[in-house]
């Protein structure tokens, strides 16, 4: 094997890795599992957006596997309530972490 070969050899498997490296970083098992993901967190991001009692800049979301995490800060305990209820009617959101802190 000359060095052009094994210099090619080496791109290609080093390509391969990072290219895949974000869905095994985040434990997805495949691209579209990492696509879905980030399709629920923009969708849930909308619905908060949406609506005017919620904050959407003070909560954070973010996805895995279907579940949904809400961080970040609320001025209220409905506000809060209402935020998880949003990310619950979301459409292919198959359960949800409320982590959202009440600031008084």
């Amino acid at each position: 094997m000359n060095h052009r070969t094994l210099l090619l050899a080496l791109a290609a498997a080093t390509l391969a890795l990072t290219t895949t490296g974000c869905a095994v970083m985040r434990d997805q098992s495949t691209v579209g599992a990492y696509i879905d993901d980030a399709t629920l967190t923009t969708r849930v991001k909308a619905k908060l957006a949406e609506n005017t009692e919620v904050s959407a800049a003070a909560i954070s979301v973010e996805t895995l596997n279907g579940t949904v995490q809400l961080s970040g800060f609320a001025k209220s305990a409905a506000e809060r309530g209402l935020a998880e209820k949003l990310a619950r009617e979301t459409s292919g959101v198959k359960s949800v972490r409320n982590d959202v802190i009440i600031r008084n």
